[in-house]
């Protein structure tokens, strides 16, 4: 008996110590092309040499969920280490015709919708093994979209800590103000994933992130 509860307790207080120490697993989610695996290539090439995935400019080049282990990153004088989860676009239709306007032929149209529309679920399902979670968002676009209100639900329900990222601040339509308007509740911070411009507000919001995890 005394024997069991020595355990429980040393089991207890095993948790409690090690529990700040757990990696964080921080999933990049958004609608498509509003720079998601951008940002992440950015944040991967700056701490750890190598980029994540590729880019482009044809919606759903991300069709399968990515990911970095240990990226670790620094700011005045304080380390986090995580697990960086770049998932697909989040759509609420996908259609091939649309693809076709990019040139692409109806066969791999139609093959880049159906991939498409399983990295959403895929990115859906993922929502369950992530910490925290990174929403990018193209500020030059209107953030009062039934993506933008469908991938906050998700969030919303699981109760799951959020940082908004109003990415593309280096162009001319972008509207900052809009996009921390359309969620009060969160944090929002405006950087260009392009040009790396408030790249550092931008890490020093993920610590305060991790902070709530």
């Amino acid at each position: 008996m005394a024997i069991r509860i020595l355990k429980d307790f040393t089991k207890r207080i095993f948790n409690i110590f090690f529990k700040k120490r757990k990696q964080i697993s921080l999933g990049f989610y958004g609608p498509p092309n509003a720079g998601k695996t951008s940002l992440a290539n950015r944040i991967c090439k700056d701490w750890t040499g190598e980029e994540i995935g590729k880019v482009s400019n044809i919606p759903h080049e991300t069709r399968h969920v990515q990911f970095k282990e240990e990226v670790e990153i620094k700011y005045k004088e304080k380390t986090l280490k995580f697990k960086l989860v770049d998932t697909p676009g989040i759509a609420t239709k996908i259609d091939y015709e649309d693809f076709m306007k990019f040139k692409l032929k109806k066969r791999d149209a139609q093959k880049r919708a159906k991939e498409a529309t399983q990295g959403i679920i895929e990115s859906i399902k993922w929502l369950d093994d992530v910490d925290a979670v990174i929403i990018v968002l193209d500020s030059t676009e209107n953030p009062y979209s039934q993506v933008n209100i469908t991938i906050i639900g998700n969030l919303v329900s699981r109760d799951i800590p959020v940082l908004v990222v109003a990415n593309k601040i280096d162009l001319a339509k972008s509207d900052l103000k809009k996009i921390a308007a359309a969620f009060p509740e969160y944090e929002v911070i405006g950087i260009s994933a392009k040009t790396g411009k408030n790249m550092e507000d931008f890490y020093e919001a993920v610590f305060r992130l991790s902070k709530k995890v």
